[in-house]
């Protein structure tokens, strides 16, 4: 191997290099880590690939418009949503209409775990869909361990779609291809992990395969239900819905089925819980599970009417937009700011119209609202500081040659690599946005240089996200902390690691012999 490729590969890693030291071993706050990444990537630019000053800034700003607008909107709306249905008290609605179904611990994990949190994953991310399903798995009798194991096993396969599918969305940008082709080649890559996710569940809190006895069809619904509709969602509406309404599919198919299943069969004693019954709790009508649901349903309303499925309503609200050419150097392509039809815009109207119909005031929405920024703060820096790390390292050419160094290694079983790839970022920073940033363009550039299909090459780092969501210690430690688990992270990073690294094992071997028949798949 050419020694001169070897040392600039090396060079061209030093701002990774710093992320895993900073965060690993020096356990520096994430937006810390970020920031020094970034100061790295830009000096290094000047000083080694001979950006000028002027090229580095403006590729900085570049990186910061893109953080701000969409996927920092994004965030904070996402998120906000959430916090008004915490402050009205309708999440607490929510949980009594989901936990009312049954008492087996295995239909409870499905539908807390797997649908609810597949839906929390998809409408807020960032740590949201391990939280809350794992509290309320916990609240319910579940073990800390098991809550928070089965949690973190249902939250990594639709990591690439959460928070309204920024992660996706962001890498389309960052790589210049189609979101929805590459969103539709994702959920084929996925689909056989969320298809055997479930069964996983069940198994580890009913502690064994036994569990499995009498529950398969039912299992099987809760898989099928989740795999189809987000494969049908990417292919015709988007990157931004597959989650949502796959998790909304398959809650409702799973509750129907486990009312049928549950008037049928007798609990084993061994699988029964007894769930705790709160006082002077008012009865759930139509009414107040409509409104408790509003903000969520005004969401799914808003997305699917601005999708392309409606043109006259898409098209008319894409053109109010603005196209600014940031980066002053060789290459530079116009950013484009879209106004109106974009995620983070229409999920803030949802949830104030959500709150206002919670019964809100304005003065509540802004408290909310300012409490959210100030709470999500630190993620603002990280991505500030990812984005304009990637950004630089992309221009400079840094990308360029940690791609030129995989493909000089590996040659034709790169692919082989590229979800390990993915799984680092997401470990790392705990984000798959994140990951998606760092490594997007790197599997891009592999895929010219081997001949693969780029779309296959580049949702396989996406693919590797969800195993590296599970490891992330930032999800451990949501989980422990959520489940009054203090100091146990290690016992649950040596036990989801089993899944995790199984899970890698699987996405090697889907990148790589998928790799050529994926041209069929793109639409």
């Amino acid at each position: 191997m050419n020694s001169s490729l070897f040392t600039m590969f090396v060079l061209a890693l030093l701002p990774i290099i710093w992320l895993v030291i900073a965060l690993c071993v020096w356990k520096l706050p994430a937006h810390i880590a970020s920031l020094g990444a970034f100061v790295v990537a830009f000096i290094e630019a000047m000083f080694i690939w001979n950006m000028s000053f002027n090229e580095a800034l403006s590729a900085s700003i570049e990186g910061f418009a893109m953080a701000l607008w969409p996927i920092v909107l994004v965030i904070i709306a996402a998120v906000f949503t959430y916090n008004v249905t915490v402050y009205t008290g309708a999440m607490d609605i929510i949980k009594r209409m989901i936990t009312s179904i049954s008492s087996d611990r295995r239909i409870l994990v499905l539908l807390i775990g797997w649908c609810f949190g597949g839906f929390l994953e998809g409408m807020a991310g960032f740590g949201v869909a391990i939280a809350i399903p794992a509290s309320m798995l916990y609240a319910l009798g579940f073990s800390p361990v098991e809550a928070i194991l089965a949690c973190l096993i249902a939250n990594g396969c639709p990591t690439m779609f959460g928070s309204i599918g920024i992660p996706t969305t962001t890498l389309a940008n960052i790589t210049a291809l189609d979101a929805g082709s590459l969103a539709f080649v994702q959920t084929i890559q996925v689909a056989p992990l969320l298809f055997i996710s479930p069964f996983f569940m069940v198994t580890l809190v009913s502690k064994g395969i036994k569990g499995l006895k009498g529950l398969i069809p039912l299992i099987c619904v809760a898989s099928f239900s989740f795999v189809i509709p987000e494969i049908f969602a990417a292919r015709f509406i988007g990157a931004d819905l597959p989650v949502i309404i796959a998790s909304i599919c398959s809650l409702g198919a799973t509750f129907a089925y486990a009312i049928f299943y549950g008037k049928r069969h007798e609990i084993p004693n061994e699988y029964r819980m007894e769930i705790p019954k709160e006082k002077n709790a008012p009865v759930i009508t139509m009414k107040r599970a409509f409104i408790a649901w509003s903000p969520f349903i005004l969401i799914f309303v808003s997305l699917l009417l601005t999708s392309k499925l409606v043109p006259f309503i898409h098209d008319p609200l894409s053109e109010i937009k603005t196209s600014i050419v940031i980066y002053q150097g060789a290459g530079a392509t116009p950013y484009t700011f879209t106004w109106l039809n974009t995620p983070g815009v229409l999920i803030l109207l949802s949830g104030i119209i959500g709150g206002i119909l919670q019964g809100c005031k304005g003065s509540d929405l802004y408290k909310v609202l300012k409490d959210t920024i100030v709470q999500m703060s630190k993620t603002i820096c990280t991505m500030l500081g990812v984005l304009a790390c990637a950004k630089i390292m992309g221009y400079a050419g840094m990308i360029s040659d940690i791609a030129a160094f995989f493909v000089s290694a590996l040659g034709a079983f790169y692919p082989l690599a590229a979800p390990l790839i993915g799984a680092l970022g997401t470990f790392v920073t705990g984000s798959g946005t994140s990951s998606e940033v760092l490594f997007g363009n790197v599997q891009l550039e592999a895929a010219t240089a081997i001949g693969a299909n780029e779309y296959w090459l580049v949702a396989a780092n996406s693919l590797g996200t969800s195993a590296g969501k599970m490891l992330a210690p930032q999800s451990i430690a949501i989980g422990c902390a959520a489940c009054s688990l203090t100091g146990k992270d290690g016992e649950i990073l040596k036990k989801i690691a089993l899944y995790a690294f199984g899970y890698v094992f699987i996405m090697a071997l889907i990148a790589y012999f998928g790799s050529s028949f994926a041209s069929f798949l793109l639409p």
